[in-house]
């Protein structure tokens, strides 16, 4: 199982305005955490800082309980798949290793195209496949990495809502044992996948988190489980408060 991950941070400044409040967070090993607030709130870039794509400010401390460092140890699963479109399913799967100049692992790439539901489509190139299809060949492109911690940004925002319902319960099976930070706009995608669910509502010296009650069942949550469609209205409330 990952380890968890602490996190310390003060007043996160974009621009000179204060974006995220100081902020004290334990990101649970081999669970799932989803973040959820209004648009601008700070939840992609608190991604951002834990991913090294924003530089750390004084004072700022990520710390995997492993003690080992966090470098080259996080899989990043964005909005959009940005598969590249002159690469093959499996070429795409491997693009981490060919960037990083490392030998290619063609066995462990087809193992989890067909893991994600896409073998026999290992040559097809991302014009030949559809929405859902792209978001499984990412999500494979992410487990092939094989990080500890995977962040995930509104990953299946850009499909169907049926294709969405099958992704999450297809990532949450295949991403267990892994520290996840999921970003998402989706109550009820929270609600399915989370072990915990923190709210950043805004705040004078920049957003806080909130953290709210989940269902007792573990995920993956029923959709139609009634525990949990009480507690997506009051999610959805709580978030209309947040706005």
């Amino acid at each position: 199982m990952a380890p968890a991950l602490s996190v310390s941070l003060p007043v996160i400044r974009l621009g000179g305005r204060p974006v995220l409040g100081a902020c004290e967070l334990r990101f649970s090993g081999g669970e799932v955490t989803a973040l959820l607030g209004p648009s601008g709130v700070g939840k992609s870039t608190l991604l951002r800082l834990l991913a090294g794509l924003l530089p750390l400010p004084p004072g700022a401390s990520l710390m995997p309980e492993d003690g080992a460092p966090l470098v080259r140890r996080i899989a990043w699963m964005g909005q959009q798949d940005l598969l590249m479109p002159w690469l093959d399913l499996r070429g795409n799967v491997m693009l981490g290793a060919r960037l990083r100049g490392e030998p290619p692992d063609p066995a462990r790439a087809d193992a989890l195209i067909a893991a994600v539901g896409l073998a026999g489509r290992e040559k097809a190139r991302p014009a030949e496949l559809s929405g859902g299809m792209r978001q499984r060949a990412a999500l494979a492109r992410t487990l092939m990495e094989d990080r500890p911690f995977v962040l995930m940004d509104e990953p299946f925002s850009a499909v169907d809502a049926p294709t969405r319902h099958r992704l999450q319960g297809l990532a949450a099976g295949l991403l267990a044992g892994r520290t996840v930070l999921l970003v998402t706009h989706d109550p009820l995608e929270a609600l399915r996948m989370a072990h915990r669910i923190l709210v950043l509502r805004p705040g004078p010296a920049g957003a806080v988190a909130e953290e709210l009650p989940l269902p007792a069942s573990p995920p993956l949550r029923a959709a139609t489980d009634p525990e949990v469609l009480a507690a997506q209205a009051a999610l959805l409330d709580r978030l209309a408060e947040a706005a």
